[in-house]
């Protein structure tokens, strides 16, 4: 059984964490507050979101962990939630 790959979605920020349902453990994690941003350039929310899903590929893959199943939650499949999981393909995941 593939990982799973969940998001939550804050007015402010955005969370990812790939979770290993049958051992109940979340084996990576990540959000924007692992973002290295400079103060002077401005980036709006859907290109953090794109950047987190960079993020939790990179560190996924580190693990081992190449494939994963997609939890939006009640989430729309649009804006920031379409962008993180954008940012995870093109980071190596396979959904």
């Amino acid at each position: 059984m593939r990982p799973r790959l969940s998001v939550f979605r804050s007015n402010k920020s955005i969370y990812a964490q790939v979770i290993d349902d049958q051992l109940r453990k979340t084996l990576v994690a990540g959000s924007e507050k692992d973002l290295k941003e400079d103060k002077n350039t401005k980036t709006s929310k859907t290109q953090r979101a794109k950047m987190v899903g960079l993020i939790i590929a990179k560190k996924a893959l580190e693990k081992g962990i190449k494939a994963v199943r997609f939890d939006r939650r009640d989430y729309r499949y649009h804006g920031r939630v379409k962008a993180l999981a954008q940012g995870a393909r093109e980071g190596g995941l396979n959904f």
